[in-house]
């Protein structure tokens, strides 16, 4: 193995990370979210479900890449999954200029979130294969791009196409979709297999050839390794995770602004709206620096003291963060405690490719990745509709507004409504729900780790 195909491996990781990055600006969605309900007088159930349709797009286009992943290659379906990501957005500005929101929905959602899910699965899987010896820290590199794509889109991409288009929405839609095409199709030509056999110059694998022979037999399948119950296990645990923390990344926006409106009640309408889309920008910018800086730090952290004890520190201590969203009516300790969910959420995302490789093993990994990953699917329509059907409905309670609510609920409502100043508690209390369940299978269900080749 030459020294320059060696070094070739961290290129092909800086590309599997320019196009993770691309791949991530899905995550401003909420930066959008206000936009579309008062451009367009939609609701946010409504506008909610593009984004909710691109997740669950791509947790399954996902599933699919990693099956077909050994047989088309990676540099194929990562440029396929670039090209359909950038036409999404081509797409979604012709249904902005129609204002049709079932083309929305096909565009962003449906042809978008088949990109999404066939571009990511391809630089996760192939780049572990380069970077045996260093599984969490190469694989939490190459995630920490998607997690940053909310900051590349809400402080770079966004505000300069709308500068040079002079704030015509739609045209920045079509100029993003433009350079997706360009930028991510380029970047997902680069990546490309080791060959066969490959290790690392000075790595000597951890264990002999003949005990990671018997570790591999007890999953010899795909399909054995799906059914079975570590799997489901982690399957459960890493959709709790996601539920939690998409819900926040789909609404944070809004409800910073939220908190923040009452505190400048002297500013003109006008001016008003402004400062609040700029606060709104700057904290799912900030907050998407944690959640691709925790892909990669729980990634390394979980190589030192393992994946499961890991995913227990990250389910654990939300639950504490989203209990005390309930309490918070101080924006900026909202924006610190958001801040830090993302950092957990990014970690799930982080740690899970190196579980999956320690129990299943690096033959089965591309498959079972790619299948696992349609918790993600599941948890992007969970998450984002139960935030956005609260935000429509139980919001009014707060406002004292006639809304319909199942009176066997009453009790919980009048005692949030007594002891939560923040009118989103519902939903804060309901995604600490989902993180008890994660958190309690780790306990209970997943008492020790498997360790395979």
């Amino acid at each position: 193995m030459s020294e320059e195909k060696i070094r070739n491996r961290w290129l092909i990781a800086i590309m599997g990370t320019l196009l993770q990055l691309c791949l991530g600006t899905v995550y401003a969605w909420s930066g959008f979210q206000d936009l579309f309900v008062e451009n367009y007088k939609w609701t946010n159930v409504t506008v909610v479900w593009t984004f909710s349709l691109a997740i669950f797009f791509l947790g399954a286009s996902a599933a699919v890449g990693g099956m077909i992943l050994p047989k088309v290659g990676p540099r194929k379906l990562a440029m396929t999954g670039g090209f359909f990501f950038g036409s999404g957005y081509l797409i979604a500005a012709l249904a902005m200029h129609l204002q049709s929101i079932p083309l929305l929905y096909i565009g962003y959602g449906v042809i978008g979130g088949i990109g999404l899910g066939l571009g990511y699965v391809t630089p996760v899987a192939t780049v572990a294969k380069w970077f045996p010896d260093k599984k969490g820290f190469a694989t939490g590199m190459v995630v920490m791009g998607f997690g940053l794509g909310a900051l590349l889109m809400s402080k770079v991409l966004f505000p300069f196409f709308m500068s040079v288009t002079d704030k015509n929405i739609v045209m920045s839609f079509a100029s993003i979709g433009g350079f997706f095409l360009v930028v991510a199709m380029t970047a997902g030509s680069f990546l490309v297999n080791p060959p066969a056999g490959y290790l690392p110059k000075g790595y000597t694998p951890p264990v002999t050839a003949a005990t990671a022979a018997a570790k591999e037999t007890s999953y010899k399948t795909a399909g054995q390794s799906v059914c079975s119950a570590q799997f489901i296990w982690m399957w459960i645990i890493f959709c709790c995770n996601i539920a939690a923390g998409i819900a926040i990344i789909s609404f944070q926006a809004p409800l910073f602004k939220t908190l923040w409106a009452p505190r400048l009640t002297d500013l003109d309408p006008e001016t008003l709206k402004n400062t609040l889309t700029a606060y709104g920008a700057t904290l799912v910018a900030v907050s998407a620096i944690f959640n691709g800086l925790g892909r990669f730090f729980w990634a390394s952290v979980s190589d030192k003291i393992g994946r499961l004890n890991t995913f227990r520190i990250l389910l654990g201590t939300q639950i504490i963060a989203f209990i005390g969203l309930m309490y918070v009516s101080n924006p900026w300790i909202f924006g610190i405690v958001v801040c830090y969910i993302l950092l957990c959420y990014g970690g799930g995302f982080g740690t899970m490719p190196s579980f999956v490789l320690d129990v299943f093993g690096s033959k089965l990994m591309a498959v079972v990745y790619g299948i696992i990953l349609t918790a993600w699917s599941v948890a992007g329509i969970a998450g984002p509709q139960i935030f956005a059907f609260i935000k429509d409905n139980f919001v009014r309670i707060a406002e004292k507004q006639q809304t319909f609510v199942i009176s066997e609920w009453q009790f919980f409502i009048d005692y949030i409504q007594k002891y939560a100043p923040n009118t989103s508690s519902f939903s804060f209390m309901l995604a600490a729900v989902f993180l008890v369940v994660g958190f309690l299978i780790t306990i209970i269900f997943l008492r020790k780790e498997k360790v395979q080749a």
